[in-house]
């Protein structure tokens, strides 16, 4: 019995080393399921990405950027920083605004504002343009 002893001695010290030993470094995974527009999002975030990028680079936007005392780099690198969200949004918006600005929804809210402020200025009585306002 003795014998038994001292040989199952050491291995038993071996073997309960060796359990501590391999699952102390065990870590849990952290696994989760993604959706599938996450993965078809994936070439669209690229893509946007390299549009902002692309109009970031061209030379009548540096220039414009500089005029209004941006530095190109830093914007440069903020984009960079964006999460995947807002250059998505930041992409779509670029995308979907008129190259000259909106001239035409302009000149229409113009007009009705000067249309409202003679037309109240007219019932009040101050100015006398529009026949139609009765005194």
């Amino acid at each position: 019995m003795r014998k038994i002893r001292a040989i199952a001695k050491p291995v038993s010290w071996f073997l309960a080393v060796l359990m501590i030993v391999i699952l102390t470094p065990c870590q849990t995974v952290l696994a989760k399921m993604i959706t599938a527009e996450t993965v078809l999002d994936a070439g669209r975030i690229s893509d946007a990405r390299a549009y902002v990028n692309s109009v970031l680079s061209r030379e009548d936007v540096k220039a414009a950027l500089v005029a209004q005392g941006i530095d190109v780099r830093e914007a440069l690198m903020r984009t960079h920083a964006l999460s995947d969200a807002e250059i998505l949004a930041i992409a779509d918006r670029m995308e979907s605004l008129p190259a000259g600005g909106s001239t035409g929804e302009t000149i229409i809210i113009v007009s009705l504002i000067v249309f409202v402020v003679l037309l109240v200025t007219d019932i009040m009585g101050y100015t006398d343009i529009f026949p139609f306002v009765k005194k």
